[in-house]
């Protein structure tokens, strides 16, 4: 797959955390054909095999683009000419628009690894509110909102300090990880291990690997908080992975979202190549109501890499060195000026 150009070809976490883990194997293949209503594959313990890597990969959007309005789901017709838009929108081989436009297209195709449209065909990954939208944002939240912006402003310019720029340019966590786990331009592979008491999710993209315990521990006490929340799953239906994760910190906040952030994802086996991922968000201090969406992963060509992001933060250091040198020629110059 493309992302591999961009990874170290060091595997040695992901080894370490298998043979730790003693993954079970998958024990034989259903068929493509078989249906929710059919028994998944299953594992010695006798639950639902949920093992192997798996991507969400999609150039579907989280919410219905607006001239989708009212369209929940397109044709294989308008879902090929929305796939072949996608690609050019995000050309990186253009050369139309401005020199900043140019220089954001540094990525073209040989480097993504973006999908193409949900194998449902819906125009978007939200399935509630019917309108595919994420809904509108409480008061409480746009004060929020506006809170956080003017602490960023205090802080100074965008390059003024490390802590002023992404957590993902930082190399410190990535949307991929979630939760909610939602695809992006590559990387969007995840490997699932099981084991008789805990459930681990292994996310390609920077270094995270989600450990959910499946027996009936309590969450953490609401005074600890972890940037990917506390998780804690059961099986639902003999056939259901059902995990709900609380305890996050709005450093690493969703969509604008606070500490009252709550997520319910559930993962089905539908058949052999397909695992259908669903999650609803909630929090009433955010939004105005939940809203869930949902994705088929598909099963994915292995083995997962190491992504290395850029190694020692070198990158952060000369964006930061860059702004520096900026200001020092800004100085030099604006001194030369009030001499004459």
């Amino acid at each position: 797959m493309n992302h591999r150009f961009l990874a170290s070809m060091s595997a040695l976490g992901v080894v370490t955390v298998l043979v730790l883990l003693t993954p079970i194997l998958i024990a034989g293949q259903a068929p493509l054909s078989m249906a929710k209503t059919r028994t998944p594959p299953r594992t010695p313990d006798g639950k639902p095999d949920l093992q192997g890597i798996w991507t969400n990969a999609t150039v579907t959007p989280l919410e219905r683009p607006r001239d989708l309005a009212g369209k929940e789901f397109l044709t294989e017709t308008e879902a090929a000419e929305f796939e072949k838009q996608a690609v050019y929108d995000a050309n990186g081989d253009r050369r139309d628009g401005t020199a900043d436009a140019d220089v954001g297209r540094a990525y073209n195709e040989f480097w993504r690894d973006r999908g193409k449209v949900v194998s449902t065909m819906r125009t978007s990954l939200i399935v509630d509110p019917p309108d595919g939208r994420v809904p509108s944002l409480t008061p409480e939240a746009q004060k929020r909102n506006a809170d956080r912006v003017e602490a960023a402003r205090r802080r100074g310019g965008a390059f003024d300090g490390p802590e002023n720029r992404s957590l993902a340019e930082r190399c410190l966590s990535m949307p991929q990880a979630g939760p909610p786990m939602l695809p992006a331009n590559y990387n969007s592979n995840y490997q699932i291990v099981q084991t008789p008491g805990s459930v681990v999710i292994l996310v390609e993209m920077i270094h995270d690997a989600r450990i959910i315990p499946l027996d009936g521990s309590p969450h953490l006490p609401q005074n600890i908080r972890q940037w990917l929340g506390d998780s804690r799953g059961h099986w639902e239906d003999g056939n259901t992975l059902v995990v709900e994760t609380t305890n996050f910190t709005d450093k690493t906040n969703f969509r604008g979202s606070s500490e009252n952030l709550r997520l319910v994802e559930r993962f089905t086996r539908v058949d052999v190549n397909t695992l259908l991922y669903q999650f609803t968000v909630e929090d009433p201090t955010t939004w105005a109501k939940p809203w869930s969406g949902e994705i088929p992963m598909k099963k994915a060509q292995g083995p997962l890499y190491e992504y290395a992001c850029h190694e020692g933060n070198y990158g952060l250091a000369g964006v930061l060195a860059g702004a520096r040198a900026e200001e020092k020629r800004a100085a030099e110059e604006a001194a030369k000026k009030g001499s004459k």
